[in-house]
């Protein structure tokens, strides 16, 4: 199929799938930039001239990752009237590779939620129906570029992981979601929910599409306080080449780590069964499987829960309609405080996610809380990265402690772990709906359990589907679950190679 038939075939579906509610600005059909681009992007592959192998690619962006052509809305009422003045640098690289910027998808309100339905503009909707018929959670918050790619409405698209904002999406949806180790993609001009864990992730129908985006995007931004120096590059490629020569997948056998932690009982069978299945294909390849204890695991949701909160209430701060954000109108000498302009806008502007993860975020870092709670998670994440450097046989290429102590004691290593990717099937949109109408919000949280320990570590992780039926397609993708693949930090080529490895047998 040539460039041209594919990105009209597309742009089709973007119209097709209106009622999924992927995109919340969907390239137009009647528009010609975009044909152009792709025409030239097609002469330039006949002629042997393609800028990359993404060049005249259409790529879908998360409405929380600034582009200047199209508004940058994060879906909330803050910023609904927003256009930026200039791409983030992930978008220009994109562009600047070729690719084609198909459209700004929905997410949660600012990046906060786990299924995609706390959106200015309405729920996302997976193509995937659950057991009264209703359409299922697409997962959150890049629920929108999960949709994207698994209807065939774009060949790749950009989202953002905080905490599992890319790889519980890409379970719920079927497709492959890699997270990368923290720092190696710039986040200038991705609109920040927490600076400390913010990634921008990778989704696409395969992990060599993954691949090819990453390989474009991996490069450090001067404009980024928070990416790696070329320096700190070259360290990690230094000091894991020698053991990834020993590693590689077609010389020797890995050692694949099972966390004892992530086999609870609330597993669905068909999540236990994936889990099974994707062990056992990569023993009878020649693996060996082994067992690991993360006991920091058990306390990683709920250190999470307070170290994000803590960094969005300060980095939402500035949307008070004076310097930044959609202005609501109202009287600064009014009756009641509901008159005054900064609590109108942010009580108008902002959802109810939104300000309970603000409210949540300025009581631990209040001064009475702050010892108590903040410093409490920070500890707690410094013991979750521990736990994942004693377990791996690479030491982390940054660090600078020495592993082995009395209180981490160094364990035989593995290579790589191997978990699921969300407890359980995706629930309905109703469900939700439901949850969050009776005030339970802290339910829809625990599907981010087996995610946020990577987060917290910075670590590479990556989501590919397996089915738990040994089928490779069932008639409705019901029996798919997302398994997980987690590296040494740097380590994301064998993440990589080992995603790859499991979806590519059918399983």
């Amino acid at each position: 199929m040539s460039l041209l038939l594919e990105a009209e075939k597309y742009v089709a579906n973007q119209s097709s799938h209106i009622a999924l509610n992927a995109f919340i600005t969907p390239l137009r059909r009647q528009s010609g930039r975009w044909y152009d681009q792709v025409k030239e992007a097609d002469l330039r592959g006949k002629q042997g001239n393609a800028k990359s192998r993404l060049d005249g690619r259409l790529i879908a962006i998360k409405d929380n990752i600034c582009t200047r052509d199209i508004p940058t809305t994060c879906a909330s009422r803050s910023l609904e009237t927003y256009t930026s003045p200039f791409n983030a640098t992930v978008v220009q690289q994109l562009e600047d590779a070729g690719a084609i910027v198909a459209g700004k998808t929905n997410l949660d309100e600012f990046g906060m939620g786990s299924a995609s339905v706390h959106s200015r503009f309405g729920p996302v909707k997976s193509a995937r129906k659950g057991q009264d018929s209703g359409p299922c959670s697409a997962g959150g918050s890049s629920g929108g570029s999960a949709v994207a790619v698994a209807t065939d409405q774009c060949y790749s698209a950009l989202g953002t992981d905080t905490g599992g904002s890319v790889r519980l999406p890409a379970a719920y949806t079927g497709v492959v979601g890699f997270k990368p180790s923290y720092g190696l993609l710039s986040r200038w001009g991705v609109i920040a929910y927490a600076n400390s864990l913010d990634t921008v992730g990778i989704m696409a129908k395969g992990t060599s599409t993954v691949r090819d985006v990453f390989n474009v995007l991996n490069q450090h931004d001067p404009r980024d306080p928070t990416s790696l120096s070329p320096s700190s590059r070259f360290r990690i490629v230094s000091r894991l080449s020698s053991r990834r020569l020993a590693t590689s997948l077609k010389t020797s056998p890995l050692r694949i780590g099972v966390p004892l932690e992530y086999n609870v009982s609330e597993l669905a069978p068909s999540v236990r069964q994936a889990w099974y299945r994707s062990l056992e294909y990569l023993r009878q390849q020649g693996h060996i499987i082994q067992p690991v204890s993360l006991p920091t695991t058990k306390r990683a949701l709920s250190a999470y829960y307070i170290l994000a909160p803590a960094e969005a209430s300060s980095n939402l701060a500035k949307y008070d309609g004076v310097r930044y954000g959609t202005r609501i109108e109202g009287r600064s000498d009014g009756p009641s405080p509901d008159s005054y302009l900064y609590s109108k806008t942010r009580g108008e502007g902002f959802g109810s996610e939104v300000k309970r993860r603000i409210m949540l975020g300025a009581f631990s870092l209040s001064a009475h809380a702050i010892d108590n709670y903040f410093i409490q998670a920070q500890r707690i994440r410094r013991l979750v990265r521990q736990d994942f450097d004693a377990a791996f046989a690479a030491e982390h290429p940054l660090a600078a402690e020495t592993l082995g102590t009395p209180e981490h004691p160094q364990q035989a290593g593995v290579d790589v772990l191997i978990c699921p990717t969300a407890p359980s099937p995706p629930p309905t949109v109703s469900d939700v709906a439901n949850i969050d109408a009776q005030g339970n919000s802290l339910d829809a949280y625990v599907n981010d359990v087996f995610t946020v320990p990577a987060s917290l570590a910075g670590l590479p992780a990556i989501s590919v589907p397996v089915s738990g039926k040994g089928e490779v397609e069932s008639q409705n993708g019901d029996d798919l679950a997302g398994i997980q693949i987690i590296g040494q930090y740097g380590d994301d080529e064998l993440v990589l190679e080992v995603g790859e490895l499991l979806e590519g047998h059918g399983l």
